[in-house]
C-alpha cells in the first residue's frame, strides 16, 4: 500500500494532480481544497490511500493523516465508496464532518452529492461513536508543543487526563506560545486545582 508521497508536482488538474517520485509520475485524486495548496514545480507531501479494484488502481491524496483516516472510515459504511467519501471530504472539512456525525445532523450530511437522507442516517448510525476515536486535529508545531508539555506534566506526577485537558485549554487561548510558556501556564492552572 502507498501511504504517503513526497515529490515534485508535475500537473494540477480539476480533480487530480500528478506528483513525480523517483522518476515516476503518480496521478493522485484529491479534494479541491487539497489541490489548491499545490503549485506546479514545487514539492508536495501527501498522505495517500491506494484503492485496488479488479480493473483499476486509484491513488487518493490528502493534506494530512486525519483526512485520510476519515476517508477510510467513511468507506466502512455500506453504499459509500471512494468517490462519495472523497466528495464528502470536499464538501465538509474534517471538523465539520465530525460534528455533523456526532450531533446527528442530517441536513449537513445531505449537502454532499450522492448522500440522501437514508445515506446520512446510515452514516450517523455507523460512525457516530467511531469519529471520537480519531486523533483531534492540531497543527504540527502546536502538536509538538502539546506533546512535550503533556509529557513533562506526566513526569511531574499529574494525571494524564488532567494534563491533556489543561494543556489543550492553555493552547486554545494562544496557540503560538513557546513550550516553556505553555508549561508555566499549565502548572499554574493545575496548581490552583
Amino acid at each position: 500500500m502507498i501511504s504517503s508521497l513526497r515529490g515534485q508536482v508535475q500537473h494540477v488538474g480539476l480533480d487530480h494532480a500528478v506528483v513525480e517520485v523517483g522518476g515516476v509520475g503518480f496521478a493522485v485524486q484529491m479534494t479541491p481544497s487539497t489541490l489548491a495548496t499545490l503549485r506546479r514545480g514545487e514539492e508536495a507531501s501527501l498522505a495517500t490511500t491506494l484503492i485496488v479494484r479488479e480493473d483499476s488502481l486509484t491513488l487518493f491524496g490528502f493534506a494530512d493523516a486525519e483526512a485520510r483516516e476519515l476517508f477510510g472510515l467513511l468507506q466502512t459504511v455500506s453504499g459509500i465508496g471512494p468517490r462519495i467519501a472523497l466528495a464528502t471530504l470536499a464538501v465538509l472539512e474534517p471538523d465539520k464532518l465530525r460534528h455533523a456525525l456526532a450531533e446527528g445532523n442530517i441536513t449537513v450530511l445531505t449537502q454532499v452529492p450522492g448522500i440522501g437522507k437514508k445515506g446520512a442516517e446510515r452514516l450517523i448510525i455507523e460512525l457516530r461513536d467511531k469519529v471520537g476515536t480519531l486523533p483531534t486535529p492540531t497543527t504540527p508545531a502546536h502538536s509538538q508543543t502539546r506533546d512535550h508539555v503533556v509529557e513533562a506534566l506526566l513526569g511531574l506526577g499529574f494525571p494524564a487526563k488532567a494534563a491533556e485537558a489543561t494543556v489543550d485549554n492553555v493552547l486554545a487561548d494562544n496557540p503560538d506560545q513557546s513550550t516553556s510558556a505553555v508549561l508555566r501556564r499549565a502548572l499554574a492552572t493545575l496548581g490552583r486545582k
